[in-house]
């Protein structure tokens, strides 16, 4: 209680400083803190059991929320990589209708087929990725390939420069984000991963929107000292369907705040196999990552990523085999790094693109400069999204 009481003090200080809204002094307040001090006292941790009915100022915005266990069988949850839906616990936020919180309901050892997909499939072509602004398509054709022997020999020459993957950024699926325009486009788009769109229809169903269709994602890949800045996801055309996201590797510090900048938002740990769903109200508010966490460990794995990845796996499972070599290479780069999937419906039933000027249609749709995502070193054009960085 008293950590708590002393985060809550230094925010308040902080936000005596003028110049700034409420939602970036938090945000700065949180980038700038330090791990296992007061600072992170007034952060939420839904992972644990007290969370809802703990002391202090944050504890009381948590509810539990109801999920619709009948929508999703035990064997398609378990196809997914999933426990079954009866025993995941979730999570709400007074004030916040539509958000959803489930702390890591995936099986033991199942989370390592998501991030090899992330790092191994997802990132290859003909998906677009941050660093197709400054390469040809040969040059990032397998990044996995090119990456791996790198990462397997990180322990024994940490001086070496950075692999690819390394310098990966954000991926984006389906229905291709240009961060240009910011919109999609029909002529921009690549058939979507058939097992990522399962494991998102599974979680929409339990959460109480049947018929959710997986069309577009946006990979976001964090090193240590990367940020998320602050921001609305508005550009898909339907706003009634939920915004999914999946987080593995190290902790992150979460924001969430309200429909302007000038309304404090609420943190909240998230670890690693949590999945957050905005949705209703809570679909079109800022939210921003300010801090990823390093282990207090050191360079080290979350506790539910030191189980292996299974051997034996269902028969109609969309969760593959990771073999041994894989799991190494997955391991030693989350050992300092985050990846989190953001999934969306774009549009709705029978509804279509609106037309645009051809001018428009011809811009690039991977720009590197305004992702979101920073890394805290490359700052052209980058400030105008991430005016935090």
């Amino acid at each position: 209680m008293g950590k708590m009481a002393a985060a809550l003090g230094s925010v308040a200080t902080l936000a005596t400083e003028p110049a700034e809204d409420a939602f970036r002094k938090l945000f700065r307040f949180y980038r700038q803190s330090r791990p296992g001090t007061a600072d992170l006292g007034g952060v939420i941790d839904f992972s644990a059991a007290q969370t809802a009915r703990g002391p202090g100022p944050a504890a009381h915005k948590v509810v539990r929320t109801q999920l619709s266990v009948s929508s999703v069988s035990d064997h398609d949850a378990h196809r997914a990589g999933l426990q079954p839906v009866s025993s995941w616990r979730a999570y709400g936020l007074e004030g916040y209708p539509g958000f959803i919180f489930i702390p890591n309901p995936f099986l033991p050892g199942y989370q390592w087929h998501w991030v090899k997909q992330c790092l191994k499939l997802y990132s290859q072509k003909p998906n677009v990725c941050n660093l197709d602004k400054h390469m040809t398509k040969e040059e990032t054709q397998d990044l996995w390939e090119q990456s791996k022997e790198f990462l397997r020999n990180k322990e024994v020459n940490k001086r070496r420069p950075r692999s690819l993957l390394e310098k990966l950024r954000w991926v984006t699926l389906g229905y291709h984000y240009n961060w240009d325009s910011k919109k999609y486009s029909a002529d921009h788009y690549t058939p979507f991963p058939s097992d990522l769109a399962f494991l998102s229809e599974q979680v929409a169903a339990a959460c109480g929107f049947q018929g959710f269709r997986a069309e577009a994602g946006i990979l976001n890949y964090y090193r240590l000292d990367s940020t998320l800045g602050i921001h609305v996801d508005k550009s898909e055309l339907d706003h009634s369907k939920p915004l999914l996201s999946f987080s593995f590797g190290q902790s992150a510090i979460f924001l969430l705040g309200g429909l302007k900048r000038d309304e404090a938002p609420t943190a909240m740990f998230m670890h690693s196999g949590d999945i957050m769903v905005m949705s209703g109200f809570s679909r079109l508010l800022n939210h921003a990552v300010p801090k990823v966490l390093p282990s207090s460990k050191g360079e080290s794995l979350p506790c539910c990523l030191e189980t292996p990845p299974p051997a034996v796996l269902p028969r109609d499972s969309v969760v593959e085999c990771c073999s041994r070599e894989d799991w190494q290479v997955c391991a030693s780069y989350l050992k300092t790094a985050r990846v989190n999937m953001t999934v969306r419906q774009v549009l709705a039933i029978d509804q279509d693109f609106p037309l645009e000027p051809m001018e428009e249609n011809k811009r690039g749709i991977a720009t590197e400069g305004f992702c979101h995502l920073d890394d805290g070193k490359s700052h052209v054009k980058r400030a105008r999204l991430n005016p935090d960085s």
